[in-house]
């Protein structure tokens, strides 16, 4: 069990929560209710309008702040140019002054982020690009010179100074797939993400058995609900799911809810082990 649990939101920058004026207030209000940090989901089609540019947001929101950590929870570098993608993360830690997360994952299709675009959007495509993908940035990252060519992307670098922030990879699932856990076991957490429903302890320590290393620190974020604060609260056994692997609780906003159930939440403050 971690000695110390943290408590992040997670929400999705549209609908109700679509304005990042808002999303910029909320992740300050967060800060002041004792969250440890603000994660966006990153999509350019929205499940429901309007919807706010992922990244711009963070910036907004690295700048407003100065203590939670922050980042898109998850962005799909197969639907980004790596290059611009490492620029874009690098920008905002030195914005945050290192307290960007990126969480990454294949991508989803289920609104059209892909196929409304021309673009890919089979599993096994999407994740052999993102595969190469994380290859270009963090080498980018590092300040190496990069000469690559692969299935789907050619790089020609010289090699320049690294930056100066250390940013940490998380690793989006919703499978267990050998490619998903092989590249979750490489990067510096994981976020499973199944379903509306945490995974259960049991599940958890499965599944962080797979994947996590023994020789460094490893992150194990699971979202829900568990704030008392909702208007229909359920119980979730935080305690169980921290003993199984948990480091983060992701208390999670969703877009069909009000922005003032939303911010009622936040300002109530994370939901505790023991509180």
């Amino acid at each position: 069990m971690s000695d110390r649990i943290r408590y992040g939101l997670y929400l999705p920058p549209f609908g109700p929560l679509g304005d990042p004026a808002d999303l910029a207030d909320l992740a300050v209000r967060a800060e002041a209710a004792g969250w440890d940090g603000v994660f966006l989901w990153d999509h350019v089609v929205p499940a429901m309008p309007p919807i706010a540019d992922t990244w711009t947001t963070l910036a907004a929101i690295a700048q407003a702040t100065s203590r939670v950590l922050l980042g898109p929870m998850v962005t799909p570098p197969s639907r980004r140019r790596p290059w611009v993608l490492a620029r874009q993360a690098a920008t905002v830690a030195r914005l945050s002054r290192g307290r960007l997360v990126l969480g990454t994952g294949i991508g989803s299709d289920e609104t059209g982020d892909f196929s409304r675009f021309g673009e890919p959007s089979s599993p096994a495509v999407l994740s052999s690009r993102t595969d190469e993908a994380l290859e270009i940035v963090r080498a980018m990252w590092a300040g190496k010179a990069v000469e690559h060519e692969g299935p789907h992307y050619r790089v020609s670098l010289d090699a320049t100074a690294p930056e100066p922030y250390r940013i940490p990879v998380w690793t989006g699932s919703t499978t267990r797939h050998e490619r998903v856990l092989r590249r979750a076991a490489a990067s510096d957490g994981i976020f499973p993400n199944p379903g509306p429903q945490p995974p259960s302890p049991s599940a958890l320590a499965d599944l962080v058995a797979q994947v996590r290393p023994v020789d460094r620190p490893y992150d194990v974020a699971v979202s829900g609900n568990a704030s008392p604060a909702w208007e229909d609260p359920t119980t979730v056994d935080l305690a169980a799911l921290a003993e199984a692997g948990m480091t983060w609780w992701m208390e999670s906003l969703i877009h069909f809810d009000p922005l003032e159930l939303s911010l009622t939440v936040v300002d109530a403050g994370p939901p505790r082990i023991g509180g």
